[in-house]
């Protein structure tokens, strides 16, 4: 037990010495030399930033790395001039594809009733023969192919293929307007475009090919649009330049792909900022990078190994799918699932997992605070023996969310909240699998990362202290860099602007007293009323807890030469806020956090809006409800909602 003020608090889950002992990052401290009988997980995470290029040597050698790293472990100390094995020559798609023969190395299922399979052998062969095509075409290292594509075998398939080859991937789901696909994919010229005909989400499906068409007619630097059915149905679609996949395919050879060897810091594929102030940025990672960073969360944090089963619930326009799709490093076999998480029914997903037997288990915070609000009992319900880890990840998980999980879906069960971004590709807090579990916090800094809260002079804070969340030291899943950036301006300003050689990750962050940490939302979102700081998710907590409010948003408004703290609640169908209501919102937020957390103003709304990924965009409500004019619209996934706050009449009331 620990204690937060003058609170105890009990762990909700301690792993068994069973579990403990046989985990991964157990075994991982005897390879390098550590017994975990006599050290901790911080000694372990103490050595692996101190030593940090031994770790990450130590990470290669302990996944069996195909290739060679070299001799070199690095070029330069600190900042983002580091390199990391500046000797290496392998290639990503290779490690990806290690295993072969007749077990299953992708199971899909799709809203609309499709059910797939792919073996280890067929992967292979499907990524050969797309290869194959992908030469004929005359694609070469570092060109670029996209895809818009639901979560399903043929997005995997491409970017094998392309990684196979060292061409730079990258992708949007097919949910995007027409707007956001170009601002993303028009900034890096691509030469493929590989493209779905239409996607399902909520029973309905939706026809995309128009939307297609606009898109490959204003990317000029295209090739060739090769068309993916999305089921049975036949493509009825006239685009230049354009082919179906299965005639793209028709006059290769059944044979595996090749393996062109590359430098560890090859670009490998590009993510994007969500883009809600203003043009996503176009993020290039590096394929040594998230190589090395993916089989650390994998293996160690996760403590995946060969023949399990990973399945996260992610779109291809969210960097959990690149993360997802990283577990064929670690020989795992992969669950995709492409459709809303409560169609046909609530428990959709929690049926896949009874089905399909998972032992990582990985959706949003989002989802785990809907089905909680479903009044979900997975326990009740269904079996989910499989199930060893459940992760969380995309905004902080309330202390409520780990109360349902333990409640409600498996009390013997590692919680494993996660925290990174798109700019990483992966983690800076993270689960760890031998540790004790409490409510509300992420567990620990991930290994190789030197974590750390800074108050605004750079001074790092204690337990109890909140702050902006850094990372002191180089780490290999840095960006290579940002695209058409050329004088690497936009990069630095990005995340080194703030504090020089640090990264600054602009979250707000507290460590507690076990060294897990408590995140409370995004800085540049915190609330500043009278000149206090307070992080969003300290109200969101608070608000999580009232039956009656599914979900909420709070920004601060600009008030009287101050500004005060304005809460939005989306409330249960056909309910409405009253005064008691009101009342109860504000006393639970004041006896939960403390009275300067409570919001001057409580409003209705019929829509919350979100990111694609489901993030609440504070900086877009706020410019809204400031008269500005909000930026790439395109990044939220329901921008209409946005007008709800436009004018609120309780905005204007003194």
């Amino acid at each position: 037990m620990h204690t937060l003020g003058d609170i105890v608090t009990h762990p909700l889950w301690i792993p068994s010495s069973t579990r403990r002992e046989g985990s991964n990052l157990w075994n991982f401290a005897e390879f390098v030399g550590l017994s975990r009988e006599n050290n901790s997980y911080r000694d372990l995470h103490r050595w692996s930033v101190q030593d940090q290029f031994s770790f990450w040597r130590a990470v290669w050698d302990f996944a069996s790395g195909i290739g060679d790293l070299g001799k070199t472990n690095h070029i330069g100390e600190s900042g983002p001039g580091v390199r990391f094995f500046p000797d290496a020559k392998f290639n990503l798609a290779e490690n990806y594809m290690r295993r072969s023969g007749d077990d299953i190395a992708i199971t899909y299922r799709g809203e609309n009733v499709v059910e797939r399979s792919l073996t280890f052998d067929e992967l292979r062969v499907a990524v050969g023969r797309v290869q194959q095509a992908l030469k004929f075409e005359g694609i070469q290292s570092g060109d670029r192919i996209v895809t818009l594509l639901p979560n399903g075998p043929e997005a995997v398939i491409f970017f094998l293929a392309a990684a196979s080859l060292g061409a730079i991937y990258s992708s949007t789901s097919p949910d995007f307007g027409s707007a956001g696909v170009l601002d993303r994919f028009g900034q890096i010229e691509p030469k493929i475009l590989v493209a779905t005909d239409s996607y399902s989400y909520g029973g309905v499906r939706h026809d995309i090919t128009g939307k297609v068409t606009q898109i490959a007619d204003e990317l000029p630097s295209l090739r060739r649009v090769v068309l993916v059915s999305y089921g049975d149905a036949a493509i009825d679609c006239e685009i230049p330049s354009s082919i179906l996949l299965e005639d793209w395919i028709a006059n290769t050879e059944e044979r595996e792909p090749e393996f062109v060897q590359l430098g560890f810091d090859h670009p490998i594929y590009v993510l994007y900022s969500s883009g809600t102030t203003g043009k996503p940025k176009c993020i290039v990672h590096k394929a040594g990078g998230v190589l090395l960073k993916h089989w650390s969360e994998h293996l160690l944090h996760c403590d995946l190994r060969s023949g399990d089963r990973l399945m996260y619930f992610t779109t291809t326009g969210w960097m959990m799918w690149n993360w997802l799709v990283g577990g064929l490093a670690s020989a795992v076999s992969l669950v995709l699932y492409d459709g809303s998480p409560f169609f046909p029914e609530p428990s959709r997903l929690f049926d896949l997992a009874d089905e399909l037997e998972p032992q990582l288990f990985g959706v949003s915070a989002k989802f785990i605070e809907a089905a909680m609000k479903e009044g979900l009992r997975p326990r009740d319900t269904h079996d989910l023996s499989s199930v060893e880890t459940i992760a969380s990840t995309g905004s902080p998980l309330a202390p409520e969310g780990f109360d349902w999980v333990y409640d409600a879906v498996k009390p013997d069960v590692h919680l494993a909240s996660f925290s990174g971004g798109t700019d990483i590709c992966g983690c800076f807090v993270i689960g760890d699998p031998t540790s004790p579990v409490f409510r509300g916090e992420i567990q620990a800094p991930a290994l190789g990362m030197d974590v750390a809260v800074f108050d605004d002079l750079g001074n790092r804070l204690l337990a109890g202290s909140q702050g902006e969340l850094v990372c002191c030291n180089s780490f290999p899943s840095m960006p290579l860099e940002f695209w058409d950036d050329p004088d690497g301006a936009k990069y630095h300003n990005a995340y080194f602007d703030r504090f020089p050689g640090v990264w600054h990750h602009g979250d707000y962050a507290e460590w507690t007293s076990e060294g897990g940490m408590i995140i409370s939302g995004r800085s540049d979102a915190t609330l500043n009323p009278g000149g206090i700081r307070i992080g969003t998710a300290e109200i969101y907590r608070q608000v999580d807890v009232i039956d009656e409010v599914l979900e909420s948003i709070v920004v601060g408004q600009q008030w009287q030469s101050d500004t005060r703290v304005v809460l939005f609640v989306r409330l249960r169908d056909g309910l409405a806020l009253d005064d008691d209501l009101t009342q109860r919102i504000r006393n639970q937020i004041r006896e939960g956090a403390s009275p300067r957390h409570v919001p001057a103003v409580v409003a209705q709304v019929p829509l919350i809006p979100r990111t694609r990924s489901g993030k609440l965009v504070e900086l877009a409500v706020r410019d809204s409800i400031h008269g500005r004019e909000v930026k790439n619209v395109e990044a939220i996934d329901n921008p209409d909602a946005l007008e709800h706050f436009r004018n609120h009449p309780k905005l204007t009331d003194k």
